[in-house]
Protein backbone atom coordinates (compact mmCIF):
# COMPACT_ATOMS: atom_id res chain seq x y z
CA UNK A 1 0.00 0.00 0.00
CA UNK A 2 1.37 3.48 -1.42
CA UNK A 3 -1.20 6.29 -0.04
CA UNK A 4 -1.26 6.36 3.83
CA UNK A 5 -4.43 7.73 4.21
CA UNK A 6 -5.91 5.13 1.32
CA UNK A 7 -4.47 2.19 3.94
CA UNK A 8 -5.56 3.94 6.89
CA UNK A 9 -9.06 4.03 5.13
CA UNK A 10 -8.90 0.27 4.52
CA UNK A 11 -8.06 -0.26 8.10
CA UNK A 12 -10.31 2.18 9.83
CA UNK A 13 -7.44 3.73 11.50
CA UNK A 14 -8.86 7.56 12.89
CA UNK A 15 -7.63 10.06 10.50
CA UNK A 16 -8.60 13.52 9.83
CA UNK A 17 -8.09 14.19 5.94
CA UNK A 18 -9.95 11.15 4.03
CA UNK A 19 -8.59 9.85 0.87
CA UNK A 20 -10.25 11.06 -2.03
CA UNK A 21 -11.05 9.26 -5.76
CA UNK A 22 -13.66 9.14 -7.97
CA UNK A 23 -15.21 6.37 -10.31
CA UNK A 24 -14.31 7.76 -13.96
CA UNK A 25 -11.60 10.37 -12.66
CA UNK A 26 -9.49 9.39 -15.84
CA UNK A 27 -11.76 10.42 -18.60
CA UNK A 28 -14.16 12.93 -21.02
CA UNK A 29 -14.09 16.02 -18.33
CA UNK A 30 -10.41 15.74 -18.52
CA UNK A 31 -8.92 18.22 -20.62
CA UNK A 32 -5.75 15.52 -20.73
CA UNK A 33 -8.10 12.86 -21.85
CA UNK A 34 -9.67 15.16 -24.76
CA UNK A 35 -6.11 15.76 -26.32
CA UNK A 36 -5.20 12.60 -26.23
CA UNK A 37 -8.53 11.57 -27.65
CA UNK A 38 -7.51 13.33 -30.49
CA UNK A 39 -4.86 11.27 -31.30
CA UNK A 40 -5.84 7.85 -30.47
CA UNK A 41 -9.30 5.99 -30.45
CA UNK A 42 -10.81 4.87 -26.50
CA UNK A 43 -9.99 1.02 -27.94
CA UNK A 44 -6.37 2.36 -28.56
CA UNK A 45 -6.25 4.58 -25.31
CA UNK A 46 -7.57 1.30 -23.64
CA UNK A 47 -5.08 -1.43 -25.29
CA UNK A 48 -1.88 0.39 -25.74
CA UNK A 49 -0.69 -0.25 -22.28
CA UNK A 50 1.78 2.91 -22.32
CA UNK A 51 -1.29 5.19 -23.46
CA UNK A 52 -3.19 3.66 -20.65
CA UNK A 53 -0.94 4.49 -18.07
CA UNK A 54 -1.20 8.01 -19.28
CA UNK A 55 -4.29 8.67 -19.32
CA UNK A 56 -4.73 6.74 -15.46
CA UNK A 57 -1.88 9.36 -14.29
CA UNK A 58 -3.53 12.41 -15.51
CA UNK A 59 -5.53 13.14 -13.08
CA UNK A 60 -3.70 12.35 -10.28
CA UNK A 61 -1.45 14.79 -11.73
CA UNK A 62 -3.79 17.09 -12.49
CA UNK A 63 -6.09 17.26 -8.85
CA UNK A 64 -3.90 15.27 -6.68
CA UNK A 65 -6.12 11.93 -5.94
CA UNK A 66 -5.24 9.91 -3.31
CA UNK A 67 -5.48 6.73 -5.53
CA UNK A 68 -4.77 6.17 -9.35
CA UNK A 69 -7.56 3.68 -11.28
CA UNK A 70 -6.29 1.03 -13.98
CA UNK A 71 -7.53 2.86 -17.51
CA UNK A 72 -9.64 0.01 -19.34
CA UNK A 73 -13.33 -0.87 -19.22
CA UNK A 74 -15.59 -3.51 -17.98
CA UNK A 75 -16.41 -5.25 -21.61
CA UNK A 76 -13.14 -6.07 -22.75
CA UNK A 77 -13.52 -9.14 -20.99
CA UNK A 78 -16.67 -9.67 -23.07
CA UNK A 79 -15.13 -9.15 -26.19
CA UNK A 80 -12.59 -11.37 -25.13
CA UNK A 81 -15.41 -14.35 -24.87
CA UNK A 82 -16.05 -13.59 -28.49
CA UNK A 83 -18.71 -11.34 -28.24
CA UNK A 84 -17.48 -8.55 -31.13
CA UNK A 85 -16.87 -5.03 -29.11
CA UNK A 86 -16.86 -1.44 -30.72
CA UNK A 87 -16.89 1.98 -29.32
CA UNK A 88 -18.74 4.75 -31.36
CA UNK A 89 -18.42 6.72 -29.18
CA UNK A 90 -20.49 4.07 -26.63
CA UNK A 91 -20.29 0.25 -26.67
CA UNK A 92 -21.80 -1.70 -29.73
CA UNK A 93 -21.50 -5.39 -29.91
CA UNK A 94 -21.64 -7.70 -33.18
CA UNK A 95 -23.78 -10.41 -30.77
CA UNK A 96 -25.47 -11.07 -28.17
CA UNK A 97 -25.78 -14.52 -25.90
CA UNK A 98 -28.86 -16.12 -25.77
CA UNK A 99 -30.42 -19.10 -24.42
CA UNK A 100 -29.87 -21.30 -27.65
CA UNK A 101 -26.27 -19.34 -28.12
CA UNK A 102 -24.29 -18.52 -24.91
CA UNK A 103 -22.52 -21.95 -24.15
CA UNK A 104 -20.69 -21.28 -27.53
CA UNK A 105 -19.28 -17.43 -25.99
CA UNK A 106 -17.70 -19.89 -22.73
CA UNK A 107 -13.73 -19.80 -23.52
CA UNK A 108 -12.40 -18.53 -20.53
CA UNK A 109 -8.42 -19.35 -21.42
CA UNK A 110 -8.98 -17.49 -24.65
CA UNK A 111 -11.07 -14.29 -22.50
CA UNK A 112 -8.23 -14.20 -20.00
CA UNK A 113 -5.25 -14.12 -22.56
CA UNK A 114 -7.51 -10.75 -24.17
CA UNK A 115 -6.54 -9.24 -20.72
CA UNK A 116 -3.02 -9.53 -21.07
CA UNK A 117 -2.89 -5.29 -21.82
CA UNK A 118 -4.41 -4.63 -18.44
CA UNK A 119 -1.63 -6.16 -17.02
CA UNK A 120 0.89 -3.98 -18.57
CA UNK A 121 -1.04 -1.12 -18.28
CA UNK A 122 -0.97 -1.58 -14.64
CA UNK A 123 2.60 -2.15 -14.23
CA UNK A 124 3.26 0.60 -16.73
CA UNK A 125 0.74 2.90 -14.29
CA UNK A 126 2.62 1.91 -11.17
CA UNK A 127 5.61 3.16 -12.39
CA UNK A 128 4.77 6.58 -13.35
CA UNK A 129 2.89 6.98 -10.16
CA UNK A 130 4.46 8.83 -7.17
CA UNK A 131 5.22 6.09 -4.12
CA UNK A 132 2.52 7.91 -1.99
CA UNK A 133 -0.30 7.44 -4.64
CA UNK A 134 -2.45 4.41 -4.61
CA UNK A 135 -3.35 2.13 -7.80
CA UNK A 136 -6.36 0.02 -7.83
CA UNK A 137 -8.11 -2.12 -10.61
CA UNK A 138 -12.10 -3.05 -11.16
CA UNK A 139 -14.37 -5.24 -13.24
CA UNK A 140 -17.64 -5.09 -13.95
CA UNK A 141 -20.00 -6.84 -11.51
CA UNK A 142 -21.57 -10.44 -12.23
CA UNK A 143 -25.26 -9.26 -13.58
CA UNK A 144 -24.12 -5.66 -15.13
CA UNK A 145 -22.04 -8.00 -17.25
CA UNK A 146 -24.91 -9.96 -18.26
CA UNK A 147 -26.62 -7.12 -19.23
CA UNK A 148 -24.79 -5.83 -21.63
CA UNK A 149 -24.09 -9.51 -23.21
CA UNK A 150 -27.77 -9.92 -23.30
CA UNK A 151 -28.13 -6.70 -25.28
CA UNK A 152 -30.40 -5.10 -22.27
CA UNK A 153 -28.63 -2.16 -21.10
CA UNK A 154 -31.76 0.49 -21.25
CA UNK A 155 -34.64 -1.81 -20.79
CA UNK A 156 -35.98 -4.12 -18.01
CA UNK A 157 -33.59 -7.23 -18.16
CA UNK A 158 -36.21 -10.63 -17.83
CA UNK A 159 -34.62 -13.06 -15.48
CA UNK A 160 -34.69 -16.84 -17.19
CA UNK A 161 -32.44 -19.79 -15.87
CA UNK A 162 -29.82 -19.89 -17.84
CA UNK A 163 -28.75 -16.51 -17.00
CA UNK A 164 -27.26 -17.71 -13.76
CA UNK A 165 -25.71 -20.84 -15.20
CA UNK A 166 -23.87 -18.06 -17.39
CA UNK A 167 -22.77 -16.20 -14.24
CA UNK A 168 -21.84 -18.82 -12.38
CA UNK A 169 -19.67 -21.03 -14.87
CA UNK A 170 -18.50 -18.43 -17.29
CA UNK A 171 -18.54 -14.77 -15.53
CA UNK A 172 -17.68 -15.50 -12.18
CA UNK A 173 -14.97 -17.82 -13.24
CA UNK A 174 -13.38 -15.37 -15.50
CA UNK A 175 -14.00 -12.39 -13.28
CA UNK A 176 -11.49 -14.39 -10.42
CA UNK A 177 -8.66 -15.14 -13.15
CA UNK A 178 -9.10 -11.05 -14.19
CA UNK A 179 -8.81 -10.09 -10.76
CA UNK A 180 -5.91 -12.41 -9.78
CA UNK A 181 -4.03 -10.90 -13.24
CA UNK A 182 -4.47 -7.48 -11.23
CA UNK A 183 -3.43 -7.86 -8.01
CA UNK A 184 0.02 -9.36 -9.63
CA UNK A 185 -0.07 -6.68 -11.40
CA UNK A 186 0.40 -4.14 -9.07
CA UNK A 187 -3.49 -3.23 -8.01
CA UNK A 188 -3.60 -2.88 -3.92
CA UNK A 189 -7.22 -3.68 -4.23
CA UNK A 190 -9.85 -4.40 -7.37
CA UNK A 191 -13.30 -3.05 -7.57
CA UNK A 192 -16.30 -4.39 -8.44
CA UNK A 193 -18.43 -2.10 -10.27
CA UNK A 194 -22.20 -3.54 -10.05
CA UNK A 195 -24.10 -0.40 -11.72
CA UNK A 196 -26.95 -1.90 -13.06
CA UNK A 197 -28.60 -4.28 -10.23
CA UNK A 198 -32.04 -2.13 -10.39
CA UNK A 199 -34.25 -5.16 -11.60
CA UNK A 200 -32.90 -7.81 -10.41
CA UNK A 201 -35.12 -9.52 -8.62
CA UNK A 202 -35.37 -9.11 -4.89
CA UNK A 203 -35.78 -12.84 -4.20
CA UNK A 204 -32.98 -14.03 -6.49
CA UNK A 205 -30.61 -11.06 -5.43
CA UNK A 206 -30.83 -12.28 -2.02
CA UNK A 207 -30.77 -16.05 -2.39
CA UNK A 208 -28.53 -16.35 -5.02
CA UNK A 209 -27.10 -13.43 -6.30
CA UNK A 210 -25.37 -12.19 -3.12
CA UNK A 211 -23.63 -15.46 -3.67
CA UNK A 212 -21.76 -14.89 -6.01
CA UNK A 213 -20.17 -11.96 -5.30
CA UNK A 214 -19.68 -13.79 -1.37
CA UNK A 215 -17.61 -16.45 -3.56
CA UNK A 216 -15.32 -13.64 -5.32
CA UNK A 217 -14.39 -12.00 -1.73
CA UNK A 218 -13.84 -15.34 -0.57
CA UNK A 219 -10.78 -16.00 -3.06
CA UNK A 220 -9.57 -12.61 -2.05
CA UNK A 221 -9.79 -11.47 1.25
CA UNK A 222 -9.86 -7.66 1.91
CA UNK A 223 -8.11 -7.32 -1.24
CA UNK A 224 -11.75 -6.29 -3.52
CA UNK A 225 -13.47 -3.39 -3.22
CA UNK A 226 -17.88 -3.69 -3.60
CA UNK A 227 -19.69 -0.59 -5.25
CA UNK A 228 -23.25 -1.43 -6.28
CA UNK A 229 -26.37 0.94 -7.77
CA UNK A 230 -29.94 -0.12 -7.43
CA UNK A 231 -30.07 -1.73 -4.21
CA UNK A 232 -31.26 -0.23 -0.53
CA UNK A 233 -28.95 -0.38 2.36
CA UNK A 234 -31.32 -3.52 3.98
CA UNK A 235 -30.37 -5.32 0.84
CA UNK A 236 -26.87 -4.40 0.99
CA UNK A 237 -25.89 -5.41 4.71
CA UNK A 238 -25.37 -8.97 4.25
CA UNK A 239 -22.42 -7.87 2.05
CA UNK A 240 -21.00 -6.19 4.92
CA UNK A 241 -19.94 -9.24 6.54
CA UNK A 242 -17.96 -10.09 3.33
CA UNK A 243 -14.09 -10.13 3.70
CA UNK A 244 -14.59 -6.96 1.68
CA UNK A 245 -12.00 -4.46 1.31
CA UNK A 246 -14.90 -1.77 1.32
CA UNK A 247 -17.99 -0.48 -0.53
CA UNK A 248 -18.97 2.38 -2.54
CA UNK A 249 -22.72 3.91 -1.92
CA UNK A 250 -24.51 5.74 -4.94
CA UNK A 251 -26.09 8.95 -4.09
CA UNK A 252 -29.18 7.28 -2.46
CA UNK A 253 -27.48 5.50 0.53
CA UNK A 254 -27.22 7.52 3.74
CA UNK A 255 -23.64 6.81 4.82
CA UNK A 256 -24.76 7.47 8.52
CA UNK A 257 -26.74 4.44 8.02
CA UNK A 258 -23.77 2.58 6.56
CA UNK A 259 -21.40 3.06 9.03
CA UNK A 260 -24.21 1.94 11.88
CA UNK A 261 -24.01 -1.26 10.24
CA UNK A 262 -20.49 -1.72 9.12
CA UNK A 263 -17.25 -2.02 11.36
CA UNK A 264 -14.78 -2.82 8.83
CA UNK A 265 -13.12 -1.70 5.58
CA UNK A 266 -13.43 1.26 3.66
CA UNK A 267 -16.64 2.79 3.10
CA UNK A 268 -16.82 5.33 -0.49
CA UNK A 269 -19.20 8.26 -1.46
CA UNK A 270 -21.28 9.55 -2.09
CA UNK A 271 -21.48 13.42 -3.12
CA UNK A 272 -23.81 13.34 -5.53
CA UNK A 273 -22.48 14.09 -9.24
CA UNK A 274 -24.86 15.55 -10.95
CA UNK A 275 -23.91 18.58 -7.98
CA UNK A 276 -20.54 18.59 -9.61
CA UNK A 277 -22.10 20.14 -12.82
CA UNK A 278 -23.89 23.12 -10.90
CA UNK A 279 -21.95 27.04 -10.68
CA UNK A 280 -19.33 27.52 -8.24
CA UNK A 281 -21.25 29.40 -5.73
CA UNK A 282 -24.24 26.54 -5.82
CA UNK A 283 -21.90 23.86 -6.09
CA UNK A 284 -19.70 24.94 -3.01
CA UNK A 285 -23.18 25.33 -1.24
CA UNK A 286 -24.30 21.90 -1.35
CA UNK A 287 -20.49 20.36 -1.02
CA UNK A 288 -20.76 21.89 2.56
CA UNK A 289 -24.00 20.66 3.07
CA UNK A 290 -22.45 17.18 2.41
CA UNK A 291 -19.39 18.01 4.72
CA UNK A 292 -21.68 19.00 7.60
CA UNK A 293 -23.74 15.55 6.97
CA UNK A 294 -20.40 13.96 7.35
CA UNK A 295 -19.16 15.43 9.89
CA UNK A 296 -22.38 14.71 12.13
CA UNK A 297 -21.84 10.75 11.74
CA UNK A 298 -20.71 9.68 15.24
CA UNK A 299 -17.62 7.51 13.78
CA UNK A 300 -16.99 7.87 10.13
CA UNK A 301 -13.57 6.10 10.47
CA UNK A 302 -12.63 4.39 7.12
CA UNK A 303 -14.43 6.92 5.04
CA UNK A 304 -13.16 6.94 1.35
CA UNK A 305 -14.49 10.50 -0.05
CA UNK A 306 -16.07 10.41 -3.31
CA UNK A 307 -18.83 10.74 -5.61
CA UNK A 308 -22.12 8.92 -5.67
CA UNK A 309 -21.52 7.57 -9.29
CA UNK A 310 -18.55 8.34 -12.01
CA UNK A 311 -17.80 11.82 -12.65
CA UNK A 312 -20.06 13.22 -15.45
CA UNK A 313 -18.59 14.27 -18.45
CA UNK A 314 -19.70 17.72 -18.31
CA UNK A 315 -18.22 18.72 -14.74
CA UNK A 316 -15.59 21.83 -15.12
CA UNK A 317 -12.82 21.10 -14.25
CA UNK A 318 -12.17 23.79 -11.89
CA UNK A 319 -15.22 22.30 -9.76
CA UNK A 320 -12.82 19.43 -9.42
CA UNK A 321 -9.73 20.99 -8.05
CA UNK A 322 -12.60 22.96 -5.44
CA UNK A 323 -13.89 19.89 -4.58
CA UNK A 324 -10.68 18.38 -3.54
CA UNK A 325 -9.04 21.77 -2.23
CA UNK A 326 -12.46 22.27 0.23
CA UNK A 327 -12.51 18.34 1.46
CA UNK A 328 -8.80 18.52 2.19
CA UNK A 329 -9.66 22.06 4.28
CA UNK A 330 -12.12 21.27 6.05
CA UNK A 331 -11.06 17.90 7.47
CA UNK A 332 -7.88 19.20 8.74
Amino acid sequence: MNNKNFENSLKRISQTVPPIWFMRQAGRYHSHYQNLKKKYSFEQLCKTPELAAEVAYGPVKEFDFDVAILFSDILFILEGLGLGLKFNPGPIFSQYITKDNFKNFSDLDKAFNHLNFQADALKLTREMLPKSKSLIGFVGGPWTLLRFATGKTKEKLQYEDFHMEYMKNVILPLLEMNIGLQLKSGAEIVMIFDSSLYDLDSVIFSNQYIGLIKDLTNKFPEKIGYYSRGRNIKELIPFMDFPLAGMGFDKNISLNDVFLNSNSGFVQGNFDENLMLLSENDFLIELKKFIQEIKAIDNYNGWVCGLGHGINKNTPEKNVHLFIETIRNKFK
